[in-house]
């Protein structure tokens, strides 16, 4: 198979990036023996090495400890308070009235169920009701945020009503900034909807995958059950419960990573080899896929799952606000500044690392520049850039954590309502993880794609040529775009036009 011509530009050679991107949609062609094929994909066959160890270890080690403090947590305040003496080590910081954990623990279990019924749904409707899902997730986390925050005044809770209240007036923003690129970003996670529901081994995996994250959240919540109820003042249980939702936070990052991995190596063997039924496939590469993901690549799964989601966020939320400064140079500069922060860690820390981790077994660090090295040097960063698809998605996995964390703030209120906090803002994050994992299903056919696009174009054109239109097109359009926007700048900063302005003649 002919390799994909590239120029050496960054991401900032629109001019290099537009002619190698005319370069891969047009001249690049795919060899009809389809064993062929296989040059680019996995060789499932061959020993792979293990990477990111460390890693792996830290993650193992942690898990080690977690639940040892998890059990211990929980067990002190089941059915007898203070069985384990515990409450002599934090006399200093006895402030409340200790409770027990099966006072808490059940209605963390109510929330585990509504949050796992929440991404079975979404998982359920993504195949019939795509676009409109989408579209709810988009338009009314908006609304969502806004009741919560009025209620909140409703309760006196003054901080989270106002924090709910910032949140949504970000939310409209970020909208109305991107609301150009939506059609876009719905055509995409069309496409990738369609791609996923045709497997369903895969919507497979990320059922079993959410029982286990269940098996995990009930000894999560027993300790995190027995924080709430223990006689610890405010201060010290809120340090607690922080500390487990980080630890619950990785773990869960850990598992939708691990699910990633899965989808995204076999989404990319069916459009290389042009179906899941060609003769060419590999025998059995969903189980080869989910072999590699829990040994040789899950040292390097854990490592990503410290910063990736963070770094993308943040550079979301950078590239919305940049679009609408203006003319403000201060201000201007000031974003620039961290947007070229972000871009530097993008480089390093990118969900499309995890498509190189499935398909060639490199370490995290190197699949992550890899994969935007290859962006930058056809130029389809910019279409990336200009796709809002895992922003969409992840509105979708808080509207669905929000929902979960109202109705255990709602149910704790009636018989606690001193707790409703600790035990919303938890249940929160336990509802954003069990959506999280349906959600990624489609986001590892997202990124599976925009590689495929990267490697050979005519791929996306085998698997479906309309698409492939849309997407040449509108790579072609923002690559114009991006050349004219630095044209300009080029000419408004033009060294002889500035000392014409400065320089009285």
């Amino acid at each position: 198979m002919n390799q994909i011509q590239s120029l050496p530009s960054s991401s900032d050679d629109d001019s290099g990036s537009m002619t190698t991107a005319r370069q891969s949609a047009g001249q690049s062609h795919i060899s009809a023996d389809s064993g062929n094929s296989m040059s680019m994909g996995p060789s499932f066959e061959d020993s792979r090495h293990w990477h990111d160890v460390f890693w792996l270890g830290i993650f193992l080690l942690h898990l080690i400890l977690v639940g040892l403090a998890l059990g211990v947590l929980g067990l002190n305040r089941f059915r007898k308070k203070d069985r384990l003496n515990i409450d002599q080590y934090t006399n200093k910081f006895l402030g409340n009235q200790a409770d027990l954990t099966e006072d808490y623990w059940p209605l963390y279990a109510i929330a585990a169920g509504v949050g796992t019924l929440i991404g079975w749904a979404w998982l359920l409707l993504l195949g019939s009701r795509a676009n409109q899902m989408m579209k709810i997730s988009v338009h009314i986390l908006t609304t969502y945020l806004a009741v919560l925050s009025v209620l909140c005044f409703w309760g006196k809770m003054v901080f989270w009503g106002v924090a709910f209240a910032i949140g949504s007036g970000l939310q409209f923003l970020y909208i109305m900034s991107v609301v150009d690129r939506l059609p876009f970003t719905m055509l995409v996670l069309q496409r990738a909807v369609k791609m996923v529901w045709k497997l369903p081994n895969v919507m497979r995996i990320a059922c079993a995958f959410m029982i286990i994250m269940c098996l995990w959240l009930s000894l999560w919540s027993f300790g995190a059950s027995g924080v709430v109820a223990s006689s610890i003042g405010d201060g010290g249980r809120w340090w607690l419960l922080v500390v487990l939702s980080v630890s619950l936070f990785w773990t869960g990052a850990v598992l939708c990573n691990t699910v990633h991995v899965i989808v995204s190596g076999m989404v990319f063997l069916v459009l290389i080899h042009g179906g899941q039924e060609a003769e060419s496939m590999p025998n059995n590469p969903l189980m080869q896929s989910l072999r590699y993901a829990v040994t040789t690549s899950f040292g390097s799964i854990c490592y990503g799952s410290l910063f990736t989601a963070a770094i993308r966020t943040l550079r979301w939320e950078i590239r919305g606000f940049r679009s609408k400064i203006g003319n403000n140079e201060c201000l201007l500069c000031c974003v620039d500044f961290l947007f070229h922060l972000v871009e530097t860690l993008v480089r390093f820390f990118n969900k499309y690392a995890y498509v190189q981790i499935a398909v060639y077994g490199k370490s995290f660090n190197h699949s992550a520049r890899d994969a935007w090295e290859l962006f930058q040097s056809t130029g389809v960063e910019a279409l990336i850039a200009y796709d809002c698809s895992g922003a969409v998605l992840l509105m979708g996995t808080l509207l669905g954590g929000l929902m979960t964390g109202t109705c255990a703030a709602v149910l704790t209120r009636v018989k606690h309502s001193d707790r409703v906090i600790m035990m919303g803002s938890t249940a929160v994050l336990m509802g954003m993880i069990l959506v999280g994992l349906a959600m990624v299903v489609v986001e590892s056919a997202v990124t599976s794609i925009y590689i495929c696009y990267a490697e050979d174009p005519l791929l996306i054109h085998r698997w479906d040529p309309e698409f492939f239109n849309q997407m040449s097109e509108t790579l072609h359009e923002r690559l114009q775009h991006r050349s004219s926007r630095g044209t300009q700048v080029l000419n408004r900063n033009r060294p002889g036009d500035h000392i014409q302005e400065t320089i009285p003649i």
